[in-house]
């Protein structure tokens, strides 16, 4: 076969249909460089006999070539047996390529109808296409039924968590939440799989076996579920449904990957977890990125946001068509219904996570949390005692803005020659502007901001030359910490380019580089002076990092540390 370039089965909800389909990634070079005769003689075989296919390589023609493939397999599978079959067919940037995707109840007559598909698109240039057709539905209606979907349908109810930046911390706090409730809580995400607090299986179970297993552990009461990009595209979603989605934002990550090239075709595969909410449930929506809020378009769910500013035009929308809306008012975490007075919850300054207010990420992260977590239906009281609880530190949100506190060459961690150190995945550009937020607004006046700058190889040349230029422009120090385990086909030299390419353009060429990020660390705190905030990206070494740090004799900073930091930067 030279037309199929990839056959996936995807085994549950995805970006195409809201149950199992199959994926197909074709060639279609055979039908838009064929000459006329032949095209014409392949559409009038497929039912399309009026068509204007258009000239060889023409614009007219890849158009064309979408109508034609699902035709195709609408064709094939009708003569196969198969009278109604829904078909969605997607272009990619090769025009040369299409998707093309249709649901499927039995595992091996889907997948031949894939493979012949592809057989009767390889015979368009000869004479044979006709018989090739039929040749190819003859083999569909022989294979095997296979398999049904392994979909889970949930019996518990479930919360499913999404977004680029924001979606783990909500996750854990929301599991928090439930736990300090008194449930018993199944939950899923980048680190494994936990029960109750207890991780059981260690790993990046933000996919779809993720959300199964979760939701199979012994006395689960109610399944957090993280859910991330791949997993939508390459597996689809490992349930049927969930009681309450949330989705945090959407900015650039992971661009180029699956043929998602674009942050608005990102946003579409985010919009797969709040579509499959239930009709009497929730969906929880950052008011705040415009494109978050476009998806109350495609939701049957009843829409609750969240947002900083309780007089945007988002709040209002939804609260005149009945729905729900968490903000701040006066420095309050506040719930607003349509006729009833705003239910203040919580103050920021009582939110550890929100670093005291300083946080702009982590108080849109407290407001989904909250959302999500009234939205299942745990009560008031214990939102607001899992809010108050919940720390930015190794126990509760292990590698999310983790602040400790070192000793400096002359005193103990404690007293004013400490340095502080900030960790954090800060895996794209949105994340790191928010670690050297944070960092700023920790930094006593005089004093520097040191920073561990990396990148993980699956990124795109121009995000990793952004994450250069950030960094270097918003510190005073910068290094590199190479990540040797993320690498993913690239070398570290070619990553270290990168980011030197975007550091130089803000004028900034004296740049360290360090193997690993514990090395990158130790360099930095030894380089920093009293009061400095050394930052590092930490994605590959965090336990490392940690154990490094308790070391040297540094400690996490307690919410009353990290209060009396803030208030002594803002002196």
């Amino acid at each position: 076969m030279t037309s199929l370039v990839e056959l996936r089965v995807l085994e549950g909800p995805n970006l195409y249909f809201p149950r199992a389909a199959v994926k197909l990634t074709l060639d279609v070079s055979t039908i838009t460089e064929a000459g006329d005769e032949a095209v014409l003689r392949f559409a009038r075989r497929i039912g399309l006999r009026t068509t204007r296919p258009g000239a060889a390589g023409s614009g007219f023609r890849q158009r064309f070539a979408l109508r034609a493939v699902e035709r195709l397999v609408r064709a094939i599978a009708a003569e196969a047996g198969t009278r109604r079959l829904a078909v969605r067919v997607r272009p990619t940037s090769d025009p040369d390529v299409v998707i093309v995707a249709f649901p499927w109840r039995n595992r091996g007559r889907a997948r031949a109808l894939g493979g012949a598909v592809a057989h009767a698109l390889d015979a368009l240039p000869t004479p044979d296409v006709e018989a090739a057709v039929s040749a190819a539905a003859a083999e569909v209606a022989r294979a095997p039924r296979g398999d049904r979907p392994a979909t889970i349908t949930p019996t518990i109810p479930v919360v499913a968590v999404t977004g680029t930046n924001g979606k783990t911390t909500t996750s854990r706090m929301v599991a928090h939440i439930a736990r300090t409730s008194g449930l018993v809580v199944g939950w899923s995400n980048t680190d494994g799989i936990y029960r109750d607090g207890v991780l059981v299986e260690a790993g990046d179970y933000s996919g779809p076996s993720g959300a199964g297993r979760a939701l199979g552990l012994d006395g689960v009461q109610l399944a957090v579920t993280e859910t991330a990009r791949g997993g939508i595209l390459l597996k689809g979603i490992g349930i049927t449904r969930n009681d309450v989605s949330v989705v945090t934002n959407v900015t650039a990550d992971h661009l180029g990957l699956q043929g998602i090239d674009t942050v608005d075709q990102l946003a579409e595969v985010k919009s797969v977890v709040p579509r499959i909410t239930r009709k009497d449930g929730w969906s929880v929506l950052n008011g705040d990125d415009p494109r978050v809020l476009a998806m109350r378009a495609v939701i049957s769910a009843q829409p609750w946001i969240f947002s900083r500013d309780p007089d945007s035009p988002a709040v209002r929308e939804v609260l005149t068509d009945g729905g729900r809306a968490t903000t701040v008012i006066d420095g309050w975490i506040t719930v607003l219904a349509p006729g009833a007075d705003p239910d203040p919850l919580v103050e920021l300054v009582d939110v550890p996570m929100t670093l005291a207010g300083l946080s702009r990420f982590n108080i849109e992260n407290a407001l989904a949390a909250a959302s999500a977590a009234l939205a299942v239906g745990l009560p008031r009281d214990a939102v607001v005692a899992g809010l108050t609880s919940f720390r930015p530190d190794a126990e509760h949100n292990p590698g999310r803005m983790n602040f400790f506190s070192v000793p400096g060459a002359d005193g103990p961690a404690d007293d004013g020659d400490s340095i502080s150190v900030v960790m954090d995945l800060a895996h794209n550009e949105a994340g790191l502007e928010a670690l050297l937020e944070i960092m700023a607004g920790v930094r006593r006046p005089g004093a520097r901001l040191l920073l561990g700058l990396g990148a993980v190889g699956d990124r795109t040349d121009e995000l990793i030359d952004a994450l250069g230029e950030i960094g270097a422009k918003g510190s005073d120090v910068v290094a590199i910490g190479h990540k040797e385990w993320y690498l993913r086909g690239r070398t570290m030299k070619e990553i270290d380019d990168l980011l030197r390419a975007g550091a130089a353009r803000v004028g900034v060429t004296d740049i360290d580089t360090f193997g690993t990020e514990v090395e990158c660390l130790a360099a930095l705190v030894e380089r920093a002076r009293p009061g400095d905030v050394v930052g590092l990206m930490c994605h590959a070494e965090r336990q490392e990092a940690y154990d490094w740090i308790a070391e040297h004799g540094g400690t996490p900073d307690s919410p009353e540390t990290l209060s009396q930091k803030v208030r002594a930067a803002s002196a």
